[in-house]
């Protein structure tokens, strides 16, 4: 396994991560970092009612690579 950042990669990688949060944390939505194409969000609930559970996540997708990254609103960390 390499750690090649090319376009081939799946993820993206821990900088690419840290420039979209940073982007996201200012409240405009970031570009992807391998397309430079807007990301779209979608709001991604969790937990149960009743039990005092409850993240409030983000998940922005591009739409013409399919790449995405979760974010966790208040602790703007990834999952």
């Amino acid at each position: 396994m390499t750690d090649d950042p090319g376009p081939e990669r799946a993820q993206y990688d821990g900088k690419e991560l840290e420039a979209m949060r940073t982007t996201y944390a200012t409240g405009a939505l970031p570009s992807c970092p391998r397309c430079e194409v807007l990301m779209t969000r979608r709001s991604i609930g969790g937990g149960s009612f009743g039990l005092g559970y409850a993240r409030k996540r983000e998940w922005l997708i591009c739409p013409r690579c399919r790449r995405s990254a979760v974010f966790d609103v208040r602790r703007r960390t990834r999952n």
